[in-house]
């Protein structure tokens, strides 16, 4: 199942790195003023994972693998993701970033990675 190995990778990733920026929080701006703030971070981990799983000679061999192919690029993808993770965890308050990352992000994470990989790979 694709969950299990993104769970572990998405734990490895939350605690073999530590705060990419360890400022507090960012209470003055508005919601429309965090989300812009977020979106370039989430459109970066995005698209890093999109390009190593498009790069990897597996990608199209089986729809299963995706999952696999999404694990493998998290050591090259680290740094984005983690600015992501730590972005969120400054605009919207500690712990929001690994909720945001194991929720709703890698929910559609894999929908992102076939509809982007496929036009990258042509």
């Amino acid at each position: 199942m694709i969950f299990a190995p993104l769970f572990g990778t998405a734990l490895v990733v939350a605690v073999a790195t530590g705060p990419f920026d360890p400022s507090g929080h960012e209470t003055r701006l508005s919601v429309q003023e965090k989300m812009a703030a977020t979106e370039p971070l989430i459109r970066s981990a995005t698209e890093c994972i999109v390009h190593a799983v498009a790069a990897d000679p597996r990608y199209g061999e089986k729809p299963a693998a995706l999952g696999d192919l999404i694990v493998a690029s998290m050591p090259v993808c680290v740094t984005p993701v983690r600015a992501m993770i730590d972005a969120y965890d400054r605009y919207y308050g500690e712990g929001s970033g690994e909720a945001f990352f194991m929720g709703p992000y890698l929910d559609v994470l894999p929908k992102a990675v076939m509809d982007s990989a496929s036009k990258e790979s042509k």
